[in-house]
């Protein structure tokens, strides 16, 4: 399966462009382990846990952690009354802090551009 196809052109460019570097936060890397454990993510290629950290380190993402630079900027995030996401809320505000823009198919990440989100939308 061509996981390409979940991918609009703008992100496949990004991804192609090896002059970029990406991130992942350690939050996002905690949901992905709770849902593998949860085995809420069937995938070929995540067999076992370790898999998830090999193709980390193959695309060659940097882990950034979540720390208090970014709780306090969370902690002044506002949020809409239709987005109760408090994992979202605390990967958009190390977003906004470390200024490194996030590429989402979630919608409600977008009611947070006003408030220095750079997102660049991934639309399935």
């Amino acid at each position: 399966m061509d996981q390409r196809n979940n991918l609009n052109e703008e992100v496949i460019d990004l991804l192609d462009d090896f002059s970029n570097v990406f991130y992942v936060s350690s939050l996002v890397v905690r949901e992905a382990v709770l849902l593998l454990k949860e085995k809420k993510i069937k995938h070929p290629e995540f067999k076992f846990m370790d898999d998830l950290f090999i193709a980390i380190n193959i695309a060659n993402y940097e882990i950034k952690p979540f720390t208090k630079h970014h709780v306090l900027l969370y902690a002044k995030l506002e949020t809409p009354d239709d987005h109760k996401d408090p994992t979202d809320h605390m990967i958009i505000s190390q977003s906004i802090s470390d200024k490194i823009p996030i590429i989402s198919s979630d919608r409600k990440f977008k009611l947070y551009e006003n408030q220095g989100l750079q997102l660049v939308f991934n639309k399935r």
